[in-house]
């Protein structure tokens, strides 16, 4: 079988290292792609948001199974735009991806909120704001206690969240996302809700839009400082599965939040197929989601995909065709640590194009190297971003895991190389 994968960061050459290695591979393709994902396939450089070039590509080199990484084309529509092609011409190619309307989960926080409001899955209390009753805003943040949580309403490269101690700074700004635009169109609408006091936890669901099947747990640790300190960034590493969700909490998961979103959608003639990502805050025990997103995250993904002993391709090929309940699902129970070695000034502006000195590292058991912003020229590693390399360990041993990731992102050097040491530390205190 022939693939397209469309993305360039970790996350997709996770994807596409478990792709390549499938024995149902032919030919894999990626779209842009970067320096890890070019060992795994071919590199194409394609417009992402150009849908009739991606269809004809799909055409021309006979791809039968296309694999958005990112949500971008996924909320603009992507897999409506594949499917209609499809039945059009004759040509199938399968999309291992939602539709545009179930897109809105992660495409529209406004949307979001109030499926979950109408579905009864908890979540915290909010309201919505735009140009017409902006002022109103301001008297809701009275209303709430700090800190206070304001969320553009649409896709804004993952900054469009702000979280404030200040009511007078919250104020000010949500008149800069609706009035000034600081987001442009996607902040038009504001979503402000009350914050919610807990720990973070990402769930992640595989779903054909029949069956589903749940592929784990995860932790990510967004601050570029240790002690979850500092700017926000993408993220600089990842612990899989999280010790304190144990079968009773992820039952609550399972029966309060996964059964009632994908049986709204199943209900409203939108049946869910792809990825689903749940932010979710463990409060007390409670979980109660924070947002949807409709893909894979990073880099979560680097950290779960290593456990995953299904092969990749049955199960991207699964969701397309509606047979995931075919396809023998098996986790690892090993805990992964991911680490993401970053660039020196990250989060804010990098240096790229420093060549990298990657020691020998050898194949050793359970261990994993994702490339993220990293590009190739004349036989070298280069730096291509503020986000470089991933790596992932998995052992029975959760604090094994993570003493040995630290080890392996010390192998991965740069001028200003740089990386958390306390990644999943927090986490050796459950269980």
């Amino acid at each position: 079988m022939n693939i397209l994968l469309l993305g360039s960061g970790g996350r997709e050459h996770a994807f596409a290292h478990f792709i390549h290695n499938s024995p149902l591979c032919d030919n894999l393709f990626i779209a842009p792609g970067n320096a890890g994902t070019e060992t795994c396939g071919t590199n194409i450089d394609l417009d992402l948001s150009d849908f009739n070039t991606i269809w004809e590509f799909c055409v021309n080199r006979e791809v039968k199974l296309l694999v958005p990484g990112n949500e971008d084309p996924l909320v603009a529509g992507i897999t409506d735009f594949i499917e209609a092609k499809s039945g059009e011409t004759g040509i199938h190619v399968r999309v291992a991806g939602p539709s545009k309307y179930a897109s809105q989960l992660e495409g529209s926080k406004d949307f979001s909120k109030e499926f979950m409001i109408s579905a009864g899955i908890p979540t915290a209390a909010y309201k919505t704001f735009d140009s017409s009753n902006f002022e109103s805003g301001a008297e809701f943040i009275d209303s709430l206690q700090a800190p206070y949580v304001l969320k553009a309403d649409g896709l804004a490269a993952g900054k469009g969240v702000i979280i404030t101690e200040d009511s007078e700074e919250a104020k000010s700004v949500l008149k800069e996302m609706i009035v000034d635009q600081k987001f442009g169109r996607s902040s038009a609408k504001v979503v402000i809700e009350e914050f919610l006091k807990g720990i973070e936890i990402s769930v992640f669901v595989v779903s054909d839009g029949t069956d589903y099947r749940i592929l784990g747990s995860a932790k990510d640790y967004k601050r570029i400082g240790e002690g979850d300190t500092g700017l926000n960034t993408g993220g600089m590493g990842a612990i899989s599965p999280v010790p304190f969700a144990d079968a009773v909490f992820m039952n609550k998961v399972e029966e309060r939040i996964i059964k009632p979103t994908l049986n709204k959608l199943r209900d409203a003639g939108n049946p869910y197929k792809g990825f689903l990502f749940l932010g979710l805050m463990n409060v007390d025990g409670e979980p109660q989601v924070i947002e949807y997103n409709v893909r894979m995250g990073d880099p979560e993904t680097e950290a779960i995909f290593p456990r995953l002993k299904t092969d990749m391709v049955e199960l991207l090929t699964a969701i397309g065709e509606g047979t995931l309940n075919k396809v023998k699902f098996e986790l690892d129970s090993k805990f992964a640590a991911t680490v993401f070695v970053v660039s020196g000034g990250y989060p804010g502006s990098v240096k790229k194009g420093i060549k990298m000195d990657i020691a020998p590292i050898t194949k050793e058991r359970d261990q994993y190297v994702f490339h993220a912003g990293v590009k190739s020229e004349n036989g070298y590693f280069l730096t291509n971003g503020g986000r470089v390399t991933a790596v992932t360990v998995l052992e029975n041993n959760l604090k094994n895991a993570i003493e040995r990731a630290q080890l392996l992102a010390g192998d991965i050097k740069f001028e200003g190389a740089y990386f958390r040491k306390d990644i999943g530390l927090d986490l050796l205190n459950y269980g």
